[in-house]
């Protein structure tokens, strides 16, 4: 690809930016702060990706994941996971009816556009399996017949790193299929008098929706479009390779390193990264910025590691530290 191209492209990302700097401002009628948990769930739409919200309880996961839905045109629906739940009351199943002697179905939460699952982490092992086919497929089996999800679909997934209490330990497999895992923190003080000053006029029913399905799939082809140089490959894929084959200094952190899903994830979210810099190609930084929240529901940390109390993401600037930068 010319440089004329990329400037074609990057003048298409800088038009499209107001679409998104829309959805901002709607989802901060209700949301103070919040900014990179928004970005990361635009993105993870844009690129057809799941996210998981890991945040302590009273940060507004809840209400970010509601508001920003609320400024898609899409539908919406809201699960809480619970131990008793079972996997029909997210898929749906086969009810009989007796004055026609035929089985019908009825559709679960699962049949939407953006579903929010409350404290996954709370579900046992058949229903967190039960999403399994709906994120990486798109479709879902109720009995004999297999229906396709509608495009969009998107799960945000939230849950609470400190109360083990009832919870039940994501396994691998799923944890692979969230396209990041996104850490929510404290406001700042400045963020939190804001907060208290709007408590009284936060109302889901403000926001607006703001970017249809048809604007959402033309960002999407835009971004697609997005330039990455060969050697910006190389080094998304060195750093994958690295979670796997890491040197004799970090060997000894990492049980298991991240999928090829990693890779592909990695490229496609440096992409949004550039398309909201306002940039028709991707930089190393674009890399960075995303990595840890590709990466840090994907490395395993080894006995060593945890002995040391060694974070997954102290691992992953380790790894970016000592991967050459092209």
């Amino acid at each position: 690809m010319d440089y004329i191209e990329i400037e074609k492209i990057s003048v298409q990302v800088k038009a499209e930016r107001a679409f998104v700097d829309a959805v901002f401002s709607e989802i901060s009628k209700n949301v103070i702060g919040q900014k990179k948990l928004v970005e990361r769930m635009m993105s993870a739409l844009f690129c057809g990706g799941h996210v998981l919200v890991e945040g302590l309880p009273g940060l507004a996961k809840t209400l970010a994941v509601r508001s920003f839905a609320a400024s898609i045109s899409s539908s919406f629906s809201r699960v809480q996971f619970t131990p008793d739940l079972l996997p029909a009351d997210l898929t749906g199943t086969q009810i009989f009816n007796p004055k026609n002697m035929e089985f019908f179905t009825r559709k679960g939460p699962l049949f939407t556009n953006i579903l929010l699952a409350d404290e996954i982490n709370r579900a046992p092992a058949k229903v967190q399996s039960a999403l399994l086919q709906a994120m990486e497929e798109r479709m879902i089996t109720i009995g004999e017949t297999t229906y396709k999800l509608d495009d969009p679909f998107m799960v945000l997934a939230t849950e609470n790193p400190i109360e083990q209490e009832g919870t039940y330990p994501l396994p691998e497999a799923q944890l692979d299929r969230f396209m990041m895992k996104v850490l929510v923190e404290y406001p700042s003080k400045e963020e939190e008098a804001e907060i208290l000053k709007k408590i009284y006029d936060i109302d889901p029913k403000k926001i607006n929706p703001v970017m249809t399905a048809e604007k959402l799939f033309e960002i999407r082809k835009i971004i697609e479009s997005i330039y990455v140089d060969d050697k910006i490959l190389s080094y998304i894929v060195s750093l994958i390779d690295f979670t796997r084959r890491p040197n004799d200094k970090m060997k000894k952190y990492i049980e298991f390193g991240a999928s090829p899903r990693a890779s592909i994830a990695l490229m496609k979210l440096s992409k949004c990264a550039a398309f909201f810099a306002g940039r028709g190609f991707v930089t190393p930084d674009d890399v960075k910025e995303v990595a840890y929240d590709v990466l840090r529901h994907r490395i395993i940390l080894s006995y060593d590691a945890e002995a040391e109390e060694i974070k997954t993401d102290t691992v992953i600037k380790l790894i970016l530290d000592q991967v050459e930068v092209p």
